[in-house]
């Protein structure tokens, strides 16, 4: 088994999979589900299939570590990083132009939200919360990837972070990693292809309110 691989289901793939599949499949159910139904069903799948304890760790205080985490995450990752994917292909998709001024600012927020991870929770640690990886690396790695499939290099001229995102894929492996961030990392390619379903016209009223909410 590779260095991520663990006993009984395939976990870091249900764990990982997950997370990712169902937003390679189209990016709007995973817009629509957003960071707190994401990390309750990465928490849910943790529990029911009792996987290895360092995902989600039972030691209270490396739990509240993740936990503290994953709210941070939801508070300042979850919607940045997911609007070059707004900007680039959701928004066009629909016929909607996001102002260039929004993406700029966004661009420089995404630098701000990195600069706090790595000296807030990354510092000199191996991963996110300790020396272990965790759920939380895999919902930060998982958000990195939009904006890096779009053309953001997020690690450049941040070496401990590229040191991070190298140890949390050495883990996983390389299989699982190609396999469940094929289609994210092929996405621009996609838009350009047409080749990404049209989003139903129930989903539109929620598309153009999470584009007006934009900064």
């Amino acid at each position: 088994m590779g260095p991520g691989a663990l006993p009984g289901p395939a976990v870091p793939a249900l764990l990982c999979g997950l997370h990712v599949r169902q937003e390679e499949r189209h990016p709007l159910p995973a817009a629509h589900r957003g960071a707190a139904q994401s990390t309750a069903i990465l928490i849910y799948l943790s529990s029911k299939y009792q996987v290895a304890d360092n995902w989600y760790p039972g030691d209270l205080q490396a739990r509240a570590r993740v936990n503290e985490y994953l709210g941070w995450h939801a508070d300042n990752i979850r919607g940045t990083f997911g609007v070059p994917l707004w900007a680039q292909v959701i928004g066009p998709l629909i016929g909607m132009q996001i102002p260039k001024e929004k993406v700029d600012h966004n661009k420089a927020g995404m630098g701000q939200a990195l600069q706090l991870l790595e000296d807030k929770f990354l510092g000199d640690r191996a991963f996110l919360t300790g020396q272990q990886v965790t759920l939380a690396d895999l919902m930060l790695l998982e958000e990195l990837l939009q904006p890096v499939a779009l053309g953001y290099n997020l690690f450049e001229g941040r070496p401990r972070l590229a040191a991070w995102r190298a140890r949390v894929e050495a883990f996983l492996g390389a299989e699982l990693c190609q396999e469940v961030h094929g289609s994210i990392l092929s996405i621009w390619e996609q838009a350009a292809k047409k080749t990404i379903p049209v989003p139903p016209p129930e989903a539109r009223p929620f598309m153009l309110l999470r584009i007006a909410r934009i900064p």
